[in-house]
């Protein structure tokens, strides 16, 4: 037993050796090192917290809080982080195959380790944005909702969703090389049908399907639910979108590994 287990944990150590090294040659001989994730977070944040707020008049009522531009940024900030850690993941998982050639032509590598990297790397840097959150809340309304400890099952099918995705993306730009550019856009118009600036409450009813049927939107929304609402998880939702997002990993791992072996052709 302890044999075949041994290769797992020896992949595992290996995984968490290439994070740290992905986080550290990120921001090696920058000012302000790892703050800079929260730091640009916070720059987005100010400027929707503006506009929505400011400009088009959107108001969110928060027990203990209010109903004031602090309700929206709390409100805002809860589903910037999970989306910026899911289009981070899948735009620097789409490369993390092509960036790595050396390791590629490396036959004792286990290559299925590749885009996993960036994904555990974008997840730690959104554990600091986490921390903060919970803080502000906890400053601004006094309190800190108990669900918080429901945040890692919220996770669960974010990071299934992200790395099946990251696997799928990742094999196909080893062969088509414009991928990584189609997703700029493709990443953005998925922002926007995600309720992460606006709630879910005022899309129109004729774009309503669209919007329930996107994964994001229960990971982003359920996110808020844990971390501001003190609401427990849908189960029957979460359910769902963890069968779903299971389908997306076993299908985008089974192209990745059907293609593995042309990877050093290729490149």
């Amino acid at each position: 037993m302890l044999t075949s287990v041994a290769p797992h944990l020896r992949k595992a150590a290996l995984l968490l050796a290439l994070i740290r090294r992905e986080l550290d040659a990120r921001y090696r001989g920058a000012l302000l090192g790892r703050a800079w994730p929260l730091v640009t977070q916070a720059a987005q944040l100010l400027v929707f917290t503006y506009l929505f707020s400011a400009i088009f008049k959107v108001r969110l009522h928060l027990d203990g809080v209010g109903e004031n531009a602090a309700t929206y940024g709390l409100w805002l900030f809860a589903g910037f982080i999970p989306w910026t850690a899911f289009s981070t993941s899948i735009a620097q998982g789409a490369t993390s195959v092509i960036v790595q050639q050396n390791l590629i032509k490396k036959v004792v590598f286990p290559l299925a380790l590749l885009p996993l990297v960036p994904i555990f790397a974008a997840f730690v840097e959104s554990l600091a944005g986490f921390a903060a959150l919970i803080v502000l809340f906890g400053v601004v309304a006094h309190t800190v909702q108990p669900t918080i400890a429901l945040l890692p099952i919220v996770w669960i099918p974010q990071l299934l969703l992200t790395a099946g995705l990251a696997y799928f993306f990742s094999a196909l730009t080893v062969f088509i090389r414009d991928i990584p550019q189609a997703l700029a856009p493709a990443l953005l118009v998925w922002f926007y049908v995600t309720p992460v600036v606006y709630p879910s409450t005022i899309v129109p009813t004729q774009m309503a399907g669209l919007t329930r049927a996107n994964p994001m939107t229960f990971i982003v929304s359920s996110t808020r639910d844990v971390v501001i609402y003190g609401r427990g998880i849908n189960w029957g939702a979460w359910l769902l979108y963890t069968v779903v997002a299971s389908a997306v990993f076993a299908g985008g791992f089974a192209l990745y590994r059907k293609l593995r072996p042309a990877f050093a052709d290729v490149l």
